[in-house]
Order: C-alpha cells, then structure tokens, then sequence
C-alpha cells in the first residue's frame, strides 16, 4: 500500500534536475501541515539522488484557502525537523518478556506476533480486552482503518484518541445545543467579524495563522473589538480591547452573567429564539441567579467590564467567539462550551458572516477522526453507538452479520489507561501518541503499561517517554513520507502527500493497520463474511468512507482524492452534485435535531473538581508556547525552536513569590495531591496572584520528571470524558540540592541530546536545551541545567562527561575543589583555540558566573585575555537575552534599543527584519511596543 514518490502531486509544478549530470533531481508537492488544526497548505521541495530522498525545504502554499502562504514558526522549520533520522523509529522491534529489551525483527514477524497476541488475548479474556489510542495527528485513511479494525472486526468500542483530551467537550456541546459535530462557521468569518470573543484560546501562540488574519482584518477596520477572556495576560490579552481576567473556571458564570445582562436590556433576537430554538424558558430560570454583579463577583473582574463584553457581543453586527483548551480541558468543559454558544443562539449570532461559535482544533485531524468514528464513543460518519438503527446500517455498509459492532460506548482515554492498570484491560496498541507524557497524573499511565499484558507501540520517533514501555515497536511514516487526507477547525478537507519515501524499514500507518487487520481477520473474521480489509490504498480507503457519510450531516458523496486534487480542498457536507462544500452551516436557522430546532441547556456555574486549601493553595494552568509543539518529538529536534523559551520554569507573580521568599530563577517544588516536579521559578506579571503557570511540552526527553502533567488532575467531564487538565490546587516552596550543575557542549544536538538523556531521571531537577550555534548552521549547543540532592555524585557526573566528552585533556582547562563540591571544566576549540567548545560547571550552589560564561559560548564571541580568566569567577552575571524573533535571530535587547530610539512596529519591521516572515512574534513586538514608556506618554497625550 505504499506509492512510490510521485513525480507530480495535484497541480504541483513538475520536478527538474539540479547539478547537471549530478543525478539529483528535485520536487515540489503539495501537502498539509502537521502541527495544528488550521491545515495551513505547504509546498515540500526535495531532492532524490543516489544517495536517497531528503526533504530541503518547506513553504506556505499560496493557493491554500487555509494559510494563503503564510506559516508560523513551527511550520516554518519544517524542512529542518524532517532532515535527520536520529531519533527515528527505522525497524520493528520485539521482545519476549517484560525485562528482556527489545530486539530488531523482520515486519513479518512483527506483523504475525501483534496479530496473534491480540486474537489469542481476546480469545482468553473478551473482545473488550484489548484497546486502540490513537491520534489526532493520523490520517483520516489510517483513522478509519483503525475503527474498522476495533469495532468492526474485534467488535469492541474500545478505541479513543487523544483528541479526547483536546476537543471531545466541544463536541458534545456542538451536539447538545446545534444536534451535530463541527463548527458553523469557517476562517472567512476571522475577516468579516466585528466583534471577536476568544475564550480560552492564546490564538497568538496556539493559532498564529489564524492570528495573522485577525490582525489583519483589524487594521483594515479599526472599529473590530476583541474581548479576551483568560485567566493570563497571554499575547492575545494584551492585544484586547477588553481582557476579563477571571479566576480559573468562572467562564459558565460569566457566559451566564454576559446572558443575563443581554436579556434584561432586550438585546436578544426574540424572534430567532421562537422560531428555531427550544428550551429557553428552562436555561432562564437558572439565569436569574446569574445577575451581573453576581457573576462579576464569581469571576473576580469588575461588573462594569462583564456589562461592556455583553453590549459589545450583543449589538455588534457579527460576533464570533473563538474558544479552545481552556474551555475544554475542564471537568465542567462541556457547560462552559453550552453557556458561550447560548449567547450566540439567544442572539441570533449564527449561521450569518462573521458570527457563530467556532471551536479551534489542538490537532492537524482532530475532526478527520471523528468523522470517522475514531473515538470510544461513536461510530462511523457521526452514527450513535447506541443507536439501533445506525449500528444496523454500518453492519449492512461493512458486510457485518447482525450484532457485531458494539452496542454501548467503550473506554475512553482515561478509563482505558484506568482500565489497564487494574486488569479489565489487558493489551495496549498505541499509535501516533505519547500516553505517558500527555495524560493527566502520568504516574499512573505508567503504572498501566507497566502492569499490562502486551503493548505495541506505533511511532516515526523512539524518544518518546511512551516507546520504552513497547513490547512491540512498530516504525512508522512520518509527516511527508504518508498519503491520504485530514480536515481542519473549518471543516475542510486537504490532501496530504508523500514527497519522500520513509527511512529504513518505516512504514505508513495505514499499511501497518491494514496488514495487522489482515492477519486478525484471518483469526477473527466470520465464515462467509467479504473480507474487510481488501484495500488497495489510501483512496479507495477515502472512497469507502465517503460511501458511509452519504445522506448524514457531514455528507461528502461529491468528493475522493482526484477530486481534491483536481480542485483543491473543500469543505463539507459537499454531496453528489454539488460544485462546492458549504461555508457555513445553519444559514437557514434549520439545525441538526430531530425538530430542526437548536436546544438551550441550563448550565449553572460549579467550581473546579479540586479546590485550593491552606494545604494547596495555588491554582496551575497549563498551556502553549509559542514554538513547540505537544511533547515536542518533532520541534524539540531543532535548536531554533528553543530559542524563544529554552527552558521550562513554573511562571508566578511577584508578590506571590514574595511572600514566600521564593526569587526569580531558584529551583521550586510544585506539589499536588498527585505528586510532584522541580521547576525553575520564573517570575512575570501575565499570572495574577493565587495562580502559576507551566508549559505542557516538557517531557522525560528533556526534564528530569514526566512534565507538569505529573500533578495535573485526571477528573473527567461526565459527558464528554475530557479531563482537567487545565485547573489542579498545588503548592509551591523551595527545592534544596546538595549541588548545582551547567554542561554545555557544541556538536550534533541530536546525537548529544541522546546521549544525556538517561541521565535525567537521576536527578532531583534536569532539563535538556538546544541552542543553535552562532558559527555553523550544521551544529549545535546542547546544554544541561540539572541539581542532586547528594554532595557528589561521582558515578553520575563520570557518566555526563563522557557523554558530553569534556574529559581532561590538552585543550581543557579544569580547577577542582573537592571540599567544596566544586568543579569547573572549560573546553576549547581546536581550529579557533579562542572560542569555547564546552564547559562543566559543578558547585553546591547555582554561580552566575557559569550563566555568564554559558552566554559568552553560545554568543562565538572569541576570548580576549589569559584563558585562566573562564575559571576565575570575575564574569559579571548577565540577564538572559531571549530570542524574540526565532527565523531572524532578533534578540530582546536589540527590540528593546529600537524602541528607546522611537521605532514603532513598522519600524521594528523594516530595521531589524523581525516579524517579516513566519510573523509569530509580531504579537509580542506588539506588547512590548504598547508597554513602552515612549507608547504610554503618547497615550496620555504628553
């Protein structure tokens, strides 16, 4: 099933040779971006030569309706993370027992033994003893495959997604209130809104695409307002007009406070409620207790503020609301999601340009997934799995005899790994995901897949805090090696290409679904049945599910894969006939319910599900950064996309700090009821006091603990099994360690950062950057920040030097105080003996002094003076200069010198070249712009 490289993608410009008689000829194909669910359109340049297939380059498609050409940061360094195979799953991997490491085997045998394992633990324990975690960042091809594979041929609903942890309480909220899944809306609306309300969303980091467009359309219109609620002054908030900076989990509260408001002063479509709503009189009942000084009091901001969004929204001619995690990820996510989309139906702002509620996808297929059934709790093109009739017709559309598809939802993400930990599930296949980093109270998945009987794991990267836990590991395609389709926040539909074959032995993903579902059909399937599993490829996989969807809500009978690349992408529902999807859905106030009527729900506002206490009295909020992405497999390859935010910390206001004697940059020890992690404190005025705030990417590949998710909270929304991670009660003190340590070494990042990496775990606190190198594009700084709670640990530190090779030696400078714990070991070039190659710095307190030093190193700035001044201790500390501008290299203090001369955004732009290209910083060019002491005397007409 997999296609050879293709000389021409869709309308893609024919390859030509490069070098003359070299033997390299070049290609350019149409794709899709990886990373989130906007589905920005890419062109992938690469080469294909004796040597074998690479990709050079990436680039925003202009023709793409999604991007227009434009990229964020992430997708901008595409080409770069795809390069190299370091760190690449390259062969399937076996072993026997649980202690025994994994050993290379051919795919025959890998194939045969998960086929086996699987059927003979379902014949032993049960068709729902086995389970399938998948991935938003599948294909729909492979989604589907899979689903077919758990519910139609094992016949267990067993088979969730870790979309689950990301959109699942959007879509029970779209079904409750509109009676389907997706979005009315489409990214048009970002240009024809004149009011936006983002919930929960730093679109700024999470979507910059779509940011970009928003801020277009404001400059092109001023008279556009943006409401931001979040709990942070993120980069989004800061450009607001109005920011409501609620306590944590208040949104039900506000949403019905801003209702409340819109009701008494008659700001409600009366006539659009009659006619195409049902249920209003019960949601107002619960209203009443939700009066505007009430709801403000619940939400800690000013009353007048919560009056002025619910004016703005309401008499605004197009309000759109944008909303993501932190609406979702909440054991109440699904009220939150019903309480914002009952002022858009109370308003009748929907189904019209510019106006409905629009939820932003976390990942490149998240909707490809549902659409096809790929979650425990549906089945098929949007059938009900306890739905008689539609269980009936999949059996009739797959060939199933009568009763064999599952009549009752399966475990969905946390109950599977729930389940698994204590023995009702016995075996594991984990494709495209990283469980043990990205679930809440991770500890436990750990202890799951510890415990479990048989684990297969389906991965392109073996550096994942998921792949040691393998009995099977199966190597698959990664993001320009694959073929098939996905669809974005906007419903649309975007193929995706492959523009190089897979490394090694690496196969697709739907190629290992389909070869497993062939052996267990072999094993399962029922006498007389047509084979499930006769594909001949990712099209005629698309053309079978599109022969499910004809007639439902999502109907896209008029598309395949010639279509979309004759045409380009399209939107859905598209049927047989049509020339185009729809834009928008419920133009015609006619919804997907059995009445056609949309359904108010009362929503009264909960508190989080864990309280704070004198015991835990802070709240953690999780989030993005700006250049990484999920557990960062991909974008923790690349030194570039350290650069913003190197390095993980816990972010606190200062008065917070103060009053615990805590200071900028020491090591803390945030606690929950669940366990705990060592993080460098970072102090900053976008958290308000009683909260803190840590990145969700940081992982056991590059800290010492499983990432912040180690304490985050794994209760679940009852409706749609979405967990908190969004609000936990910590607390924070000071971490102690005998010693402190800074390694740093200049070489291959990958190949450094590999052989650090099991040393982490070892630590009381450690954390792996990478940091580009200001001399050689082709190397790299890795460097290492750990503390032990020891004195010494001289078997550790004999471990970090060899790997990180800072051995003594001719051009080594070492001082050693063994009393004192302290060591300091600089390594220097040895074709430019002025330049620093690596260093070692050991004392039983943190010395900025190594911090100096470090920056010194990453800067290429040659050593004037006697070398023995490095070991002297006389290098003044240094504040850290973050990068701001990631594809330029423009530093903080250099935005900063041309803000102090009078240089406006503009200015910024044309000097210093920052926010010209990927144009993910301008948001924070903004901010610091505003925040300038030149800006706020201007404001104050001085």
């Amino acid at each position: 099933m997999d296609a050879p490289v293709a000389t021409r993608s869709g309308t893609d410009a024919a390859p030509h040779a490069l070098g003359g008689g070299s033997g390299i000829r070049r290609t350019r194909t149409r794709s899709t971006c990886c990373y989130c669910g906007v589905g920005c359109g890419v062109v992938i340049e690469a080469e294909h030569g004796p040597a074998g297939s690479r990709i050079v380059g990436v680039e925003g498609d202009p023709d793409h309706p999604a991007n227009f050409g434009r990229l964020c940061s992430k997708g901008h360094r595409l080409a770069e993370t795809a390069r190299s195979d370091a760190g690449r799953a390259l062969q399937p991997e076996l072993r026997h027992q649980r202690h025994e490491a994994r050993r290379a085997v051919d795919w025959g045998i890998a194939l045969d033994t998960v086929a086996h394992r699987l059927s003979t633990i379902i014949a032993e324990h049960g068709r729902d003893s086995v389970g399938f975690y998948l991935s938003g960042q599948l294909l729909t091809e492979d989604y589907y495959v899979f689903n077919k594979l758990a519910k139609g041929l094992v016949g267990t609903a067993n088979v969730d997604t870790n979309s689950r942890l990301c959109m699942s309480s959007a879509v029970s909220a779209y079904k409750l209130a509109l009676g389907a899944d997706g979005p009315p809306t489409c990214y048009e609306d970002l240009e024809l809104a004149k009011t936006v309300l983002f919930a929960g969303s730093n679109a700024a980091h999470a979507h910059p695409v779509l940011f970009r467009r928003l801020e277009a359309a404001r400059e092109c219109d001023p008279s556009v307002r943006w409401i931001v609620v979040d709990p942070r002054r993120t980069d989004t908030a800061a450009m607001a007009d109005l920011h409501l900076a609620v306590q944590p989990g208040t949104d039900v509260a506000l949403f019905n406070g801003m209702l409340h408001h819109l009701i008494w002063e008659d700001r409600i479509d009366r006539s659009f409620i009659a006619t195409h709503t049902a249920g209003f009189d019960a949601l107002k009942d619960v209203l009443r207790d939700y009066a505007p000084r009430t709801a403000a009091e619940i939400c800690g901001i000013p009353v007048a503020d919560l009056v002025e969004a619910a004016e703005w929204f309401g008499r605004s001619p197009a309000s759109l609301s944008l909303y993501c995690m932190g609406l979702n990820q909440s054991v109440h996510g699904t009220d939150k999601n019903l309480a914002l989309i009952h002022l858009h139906l109370a308003t009748g702002q929907i189904g019209r340009p510019g106006a409905g509620p629009f939820s932003l996808t976390g990942q490149p297929n998240a909707m490809g997934g549902r659409e096809v059934g790929g979650l425990a709790t549906m089945l098929a093109a949007h059938r009900d799995i306890t739905n008689d009739g539609d269980r009936a017709e999949l059996e009739r559309l797959w060939g199933l005899p009568s009763g064999r598809l599952p009549s009752k939802p399966g475990l969905p993400a946390v109950a599977m790994f729930d389940a698994l930990r204590d023995g009702r599930l016995k075996a594991v296949w984990i494709a495209c995901t990283n469980p043990v980093h990205s679930l809440p109270d991770n500890a436990r998945v750990r202890d799951a897949l510890a415990r479990a009987e048989f684990v297969v794991v389906q991965d392109a990267f073996v550096d994942t805090d998921t792949v040691p836990f393998a009995d099977v590991l199966l190597p698959a395609a990664s993001w320009g090696e694959k073929d098939g389709t996905v669809t974005n926040s906007e419903r649309r539909i975007s193929r995706v290409r492959a523009a190089v074959p897979p490394p090694g032995q690496a196969r697709t993903d739907l190629w290992i679904a389909c070869e497993v579902a062939r052996r267990m059909e072999a094993r399962l399937g029922v006498a007389g049945q047509p084979a499930l599993f006769n594909l001949a490829g990712p099209a005629a996989v698309y053309d079978e599910h599109v022969k499910l969807t004809v007639g439902r809500d999502l109907d896209i009978g008029g598309l395949d894969h010639a279509r979309l690349d004759a045409d380009g992408p399209q939107q859905w529902p598209f049927p047989a006939g049509a020339t185009t999807g729809a834009s928008r859905r419920y133009g015609d106030g006619r919804f997907e319910t059995a009445d056609g009527r949309a359904r108010f729900h009362p929503t009264p506002w909960r508190p989080p599900a864990e309280p704070t206490n004198a015991q835990y009295p802070l709240r953690l909020l999780t989030g993005r950064l700006r250049d990484q992405w999920h557990g960062m497999s991909r974008t923790g390859r690349l030194p570039e996309l350290f650069a913003h935010s190197p390095r993980p910390a816990l972010r606190m206001c200062p008065a917070d700090a103060a009053r615990r004697g805590l200071s900028g940059g020491m090591l803390v020890q945030v606690e929950s009821r669940r366990g705990r992690l060592v993080l460098p404190l970072e102090l900053s005025d976008e958290v308000s006091s009683g909260t803190v705030f840590a990145a969700m990417h940081w992982s056991g590949q590059h800290l010492s603990s499983g990432g912040i998710n180690v304490v985050c909270q794994p209760a679940v929304d009852a409706r749609s099994q979405q967990p908190e991670l969004k609000h936990a009660a910590v607390r924070v003190q000071p971490a102690s360690f005998g010693w402190h340590l800074l390694a740093a070494r200049r070489g291959d990042p990958l190949a450094l950062h590999q052989a650090i990496q099991p040393l982490l775990a070892r630590c009381g606190y450690a954390a792996i950057a990478l940091y580009p190198d200001a001399g050689d594009p082709a190397l790299a700084w890795c460097v290492l920040n750990a503390a032990h709670p020891e004195a010494q640990a001289e078997d550790w530190m004999r471990c970090l030097v060899e790997a990180f090779a800072l051995q003594p030696g001719a051009d080594t400078l070492e001082y050693r105080d063994a009393r004192r714990g302290l060591l300091k070991r600089v390594a220097w070039r040895v074709d430019s003996p002025s330049l620093i190659d690596g260093l070692l710095w050991a004392d039983s307190q943190p010395d900025p002094a190594s911090e100096a030093l470090l920056e010194r190193a990453l800067s290429g700035e040659p050593w004037a003076g006697s070398r023995l001044g490095v070991l002297s201790g006389a290098l003044a500390a240094v504040a850290r200069d973050p990068v701001v501008c990631s594809c330029r290299g423009v530093r903080l203090s250099a935005i900063r010198t041309g803000i102090a001369q009078g240089d406006d955004l503009a200015a910024l732009k044309q000097g210093l070249g920052c926010g010209t290209e990927c144009g993910s910083c301008v948001p924070e060019l903004t901010r610091l712009c505003a925040a300038s002491p030149r800006a706020a005397l201007t404001e104050r007409g001085a």
